[in-house]
């Protein structure tokens, strides 16, 4: 068995380590072949020589992801220490301009490389789709390119919507009226714009309309025009629905069209719009498109691994 030293010259141990050595006992899981020693500013790693000479590797990463970001938690520890190579590791992105200086001062960003490139499409393109699974922040990034354009006098309003189709449930049997039915349904874009605009003021937006959050249904004739607009959940949208809106397209208008293709709720034999639409526009200029992944998940590291399991017994059928 042999040794090998590793010392941190230059970064705080104890926030490195973690509390209580969290962050180390975490590594010793990926590593059982190995024995860790945590004392001080070193670390002395026993065990065999390809084993050690591969932890020196994916530590340096550690090391690096720490001095860029001041921080190291259970994500980023998973993502170094699962990643194929030094390159497969997709590593948050800071050095993108802020997006909206969100609510007490929080600066969103485009946090992944697939969110810059979405970011990077809708500079580009009037019309964006956003596919992926949940947890990818299409709908968040939407919100948030949606808000700097309201801000920055781009567009004079944002508009927001979803198809009436959630899971099995309809809203005819939910207590209410109109909007005490929609609101729950709606709340995931609720959530993202008072993550980026101050309580009063989206109240206002939304009495004025300047903010307008409503079902599908509801865009049927309008022609939205100096508007973002974003269509969230569109895999839940039939044929004769995502035609109807993406022909509401008017002058000085963004569309964002987002959805994961892998929760459909449509009855059986229903064509999904969205999947239709990313064949059929495919080649149209000005159209664009980016495809968001595992990787791009910014929620809690189980999420990443539900993808997956899922993404295996998908392939298998």
């Amino acid at each position: 068995m042999n040794e090998l030293i590793l010392e941190l010259s230059e970064i705080n141990p104890r926030e490195f380590f973690g509390h209580h050595n969290s962050n180390i006992e975490l590594i010793k899981k990926y590593y059982p072949q190995l024995k860790f020693v945590a004392r001080g500013n070193k670390i002395k790693v026993f065990g065999e020589d390809e084993r050690l000479e591969e932890f020196e590797q994916r530590f340096e990463m550690l090391i690096d992801h720490f001095s860029k970001f001041n921080s190291l938690d259970e994500n980023a520890i998973e993502s170094i220490l699962t990643s194929q190579s030094k390159a497969d590791y997709d590593a948050p992105i800071t050095s993108g301009a802020v997006l909206v200086h969100g609510i007490g001062g929080r600066l969103i960003k485009a946090q992944t490389a697939n969110q810059r490139k979405l970011v990077e499409l809708m500079n580009t393109n009037d019309m964006v789709f956003a596919v992926g699974p949940a947890g990818t922040g299409k709908t968040y990034t939407g919100v948030a390119l949606a808000v700097q354009a309201l801000k920055n006098k781009q567009v004079r309003r944002i508009i927001l919507t979803r198809p009436a189709v959630e899971a099995g449930e309809k809203l005819g049997f939910l207590p209410g009226d109109l909007r005490e039915k929609l609101d729950p349904y709606m709340q995931p874009l609720y959530d993202a714009l008072r993550d980026m605009i101050a309580p009063e003021k989206l109240e206002s937006y939304i009495e004025k309309g300047t903010i307008q959050i409503a079902p599908l249904a509801f865009m049927r004739g309008r022609t939205l025009d100096n508007a973002f607009v974003i269509l969230d959940e569109a895999q839940n949208t039939t044929h004769p629905q995502m035609k109807m809106f993406l022909t509401r397209m008017g002058k000085n208008a963004k569309f964002m069209i987002t959805g994961d293709p892998g929760q459909v709720d449509l009855p059986k034999r229903s064509i999904s719009g969205l999947k239709e639409a990313l064949l059929v526009l495919k080649d149209v200029k000005g159209v664009g498109m980016i495809y968001l992944d595992d990787k791009d998940v910014l929620r809690h590291r189980l999420v990443k691994k539900v993808i997956s399991a899922y993404k295996a017994i998908e392939n298998q059928d």
